[in-house]
């Protein structure tokens, strides 16, 4: 028995430790918004902290952290000193971060089917976008 709590704790020890090196993330969104709600879960099932912020106008938020409108999605967050738009997977938020590159910050447009928080009956293909510092982007990742 003492050699399962120990190795539990240790897990858990573990766990915190790596979820203490990430950034909180700051979220802004529509209160009546679900999918939202669902991304954040996502999030802090992934180990981030996440504070969020129920705001009438995600656009003026997005638009205030820099992130072009064209990239525009449900919500906008902040990791570290990226912007993050849209039902970005919190893997590629883990990439981003690690790899730190001259950049806005990451963007799935719009609302794909099977993106983190989008989840249902069926799935299609979409890309995360890294939006540099000039507006344009790049394909970051396939799912």
């Amino acid at each position: 028995m003492r050699i399962q709590f120990a190795t539990a704790a240790l897990l858990f020890a573990a766990t915190v430790s790596f979820a203490s090196d990430l950034p909180q993330i700051e979220v802004w969104k529509d209160p009546n918004c679900g999918c939202c709600s669902k991304w954040i879960a996502h999030l802090r099932e992934s180990g981030f902290r996440v504070n969020a912020h129920d705001t009438a106008s995600v656009n003026t938020v997005r638009a205030k952290l820099g992130m072009p409108h064209r990239y525009g999605a449900c919500h906008t967050a902040r990791a570290g000193q990226y912007v993050v738009e849209g039902h970005v997977p919190a893997a590629d938020i883990k990439r981003l971060l690690k790899q730190q590159p001259d950049a806005i910050g990451l963007a799935v447009p719009g609302m794909p089917m099977g993106s983190p928080g989008m989840e249902g009956q069926h799935s299609e293909p979409y890309q995360t976008l890294l939006v540099d510092q000039s507006g344009h982007a790049s394909i970051f990742s396939n799912h």
